[in-house]
């Protein structure tokens, strides 16, 4: 299935708010400190820039990044923010590996009405299931399905609304797209 990544652009820079859902990037199968320490793999380094380089490309670098507290999730961003420069407020949450769902929603709810473009950087499976609860159901039935398989390492969930984060609910987002690193390749 061919990604239109400018298709997807064109349609986020016509949202007022832009939503990005993000697994973090390739990691170690496991680490001795625990699940927490677990390090990004050269190929998850270089997942993340890939993405890093390709939002900026694609002018969809967020206003505020809130990322999970673990490790893997840390480095993710930590290569994506270079190309970024010093735009986005950051926020690093333990909540985000530690408690669901939830926590997506709670930074939904605490992003000001200023910032227009959020990331959140976390662990599956609660990035793909987050994204399943707040598509409209009538997205596109393909990008649907492929929020049932999980989302891979660095790969991105795109959604966008004329409301503010505050107030989205359960299948209230339009589903822009799903990106994996390879599809900023072109």
């Amino acid at each position: 299935m061919g990604v239109n990544i400018k298709k997807i652009a064109k349609h986020a820079g016509k949202c007022t708010y832009t939503l990005m859902l993000m697994r973090h990037a390739k990691t170690e199968a496991e680490a001795p400190e625990g699940d927490r320490n677990r390090q990004l793999t050269e190929k998850g380094l270089k997942q993340a820039r890939k993405v890093g380089k390709g939002l900026v490309k694609f002018d969809l670098v967020p206003d505020r990044i809130v990322c999970s507290g673990a490790r893997r999730a840390r480095q993710t961003l930590d290569r994506m923010l270079k190309p970024f420069g010093d735009g986005p407020e950051v926020d690093y949450r333990e909540d985000l590996y530690e408690s669901g769902m939830q926590a997506v929603f709670d930074q939904l709810a605490e992003t000001k009405p200023k910032q227009h473009r959020l990331m959140v950087i976390g662990h599956e499976p609660i990035m793909s299931i987050c994204s399943q609860w707040l598509a409209k159901p009538e997205s596109d039935p393909d990008l649907l399905d492929l929020l049932n398989l999980g989302l891979s390492p660095a790969n991105l969930v795109i959604f966008g609304s004329e409301k503010p984060f505050k107030e989205w609910q359960t299948h209230t987002a339009r589903l822009l797209g799903i990106l994996e690193p390879h599809d900023f390749s072109n």
